[in-house]
């Protein structure tokens, strides 16, 4: 028989979206009170399972839940991002989760059920125990799980592999006792530009990796994408330009690589893949050493000493080491409005900053009383992937920040909040750069949107 939990909220996923959630309705509700499940034995989400050596692309302080700031909000002092904002590893996301979870709980509102499932309608069952729990109707479910990444690590691999050849997830990389003759990453995106970085820095041989990326990425510049008013406007505003001047995506793209925006492995290929994570120039520079790219498509098999392809195969080493980088990453299932009668579903609100929108979207449960109105404040974005998810992105979610900053009281929520990159701390003493800044995404956020419209 299942116990039935006195809730007013079922938070179905206890990664970023749900955290995030979680603590900005805590924060800005007097009573509300929330169950938070997940399959995994703590909060964190795919962090719990990720790759030893992994960090955040992005600056720590845009990462987390909006009342706790992760990391202490510092500069890297040495090392060749010295003077960027400091980006937190692992094992410190994890903890920086752990510590949240804890508050949460301890305030006597939120109950944490781990190792558990969620049957998609109002019982939660515990992986451990079998113990059965049950949410009254008046309880509203809120899915953080609906764009849930997939790693390599839970995923099983995407091409066949024959007897003899050595194929093993990037989570198990660190544990290689011998060096093979040759490395064999496969993905285009982040966790494989991570993988050789770390080879690279652990001295590996550039000539003895090969990179099957079967799409080019674009990247946006790290150094561009900072805490500082001057430097962020700065970025939307030479993103706003390039775009308002530009007559097809693939030159919006070559404009922004101009402007010092985006970033290319190879200047000899147009990237078709615009996720578009942060890069450092060191990183690109590492990256450029790596002569071996194989642009066959897709990886179907791996047998010993070669690889195939649906239009061919390479030949490798007999000892070579496959490193599985290819998971799909982050999702694009369609859009549905976050708030519907059955569910809220967390979904990006502006374009990247996906811990900001999980905040915001608890924010604006916490203090409008009308789901209509919620929806209008919240409409969902897309995460970037192709050329065309990457302008639909960045028009939806320009125009819901210029309907949400509308709200004065969002607006001076968000610019009390670390995660929102486009806040203006109060005292700001501002700059000629960022006046510059402010005028240019003036003149051409409205032509850029147009654009945007007609290329997605």
């Amino acid at each position: 028989m299942a116990r039935t939990l006195q809730t007013d909220y079922l938070v179905v996923g206890a990664g970023a979206f749900g955290m995030g959630f979680t603590d900005a309705l805590i924060e800005h509700s007097a009573d509300a009170r929330v169950v938070l499940v997940d399959r995994r034995h703590g909060a964190g989400g795919h962090w719990l399972e990720a790759y030893p050596f992994v960090r955040l692309h992005q600056s720590s302080c845009f990462y987390g839940v909006a009342s706790t700031l992760l990391g202490d909000g510092s500069l890297q002092t040495s090392g060749p991002e010295a003077g960027l904002q400091e980006r937190a590893s692992q094992p410190e996301i994890t903890s920086y989760y752990a510590r949240v979870l804890e508050r949460l709980v301890s305030s006597g509102r939120v109950e944490f059920l781990p190792e558990s499932d969620f049957d998609g309608h109002r019982t939660v069952t515990s992986r451990t125990s079998g113990e059965r729990f049950e949410v009254p109707d008046s309880c509203r479910i809120v899915n953080a799980h609906y764009l849930a990444p997939t790693i390599p690590a839970e995923v099983p691999l995407p091409f066949a592999v024959s007897d003899g050849a050595r194929v093993l997830p990037v989570n198990d990389l660190v544990l290689l006792e011998d060096e093979p003759s040759q490395y064999v990453v496969v993905g285009s995106g982040k966790t494989a530009t991570d993988a050789i970085v770390w080879l690279l820095g652990r001295g590996t041989d550039p000539g003895a990796i090969c990179w099957v990326r079967p799409r080019d990425p674009w990247m946006l510049d790290r150094a561009r994408v900072q805490p500082d008013p001057a430097v962020f406007f700065g970025l939307g505003a030479d993103i706003m330009q390039s775009v308002a001047g530009a007559s097809s995506l693939d030159e919006a793209f070559l404009l922004m690589e101009d402007a010092g925006v985006m970033l290319r492995i190879d200047r000899s290929v147009t990237p078709t893949m615009a996720k578009a994570p942060t890069l450092a120039r060191w990183e690109l520079a590492e990256l450029r050493t790596v002569e071996d790219v194989v642009r066959l498509g897709h990886l179907r098999s791996v047998s010993r000493g070669r690889l195939g392809f649906d239009d061919g195969s390479v030949r490798i080493a007999d000892d070579a080491v496959v490193v599985h980088c290819a998971a799909d990453g982050l999702k694009n299932p369609p859009l549905v409005p976050v708030w519907r009668p059955s569910d809220i579903t967390i979904q990006p609100v502006r374009a990247g900053f996906p811990c900001l929108a999980a905040a915001l979207v608890g924010y604006v449960e916490a203090t409008r009383a009308d789901d209509a109105e919620k929806n209008r404040l919240c409409a969902p974005s897309t995460y970037g992937n192709s050329l065309e998810q990457w302008a639909s992105m960045t028009l939806l979610g320009t125009r819901n920040a210029q309907t949400f900053s509308a709200e004065p009281d969002v607006k001076e929520w968000a610019n009390g909040v670390a995660l929102n990159p486009a806040r203006v701390p109060p005292g700001y003493p501002g700059s000629p750069a960022y006046d510059d800044a402010r005028e240019r995404l003036a003149e051409h956020t409205g032509p850029a949107l147009q654009k945007l419209s007609a290329f997605c």
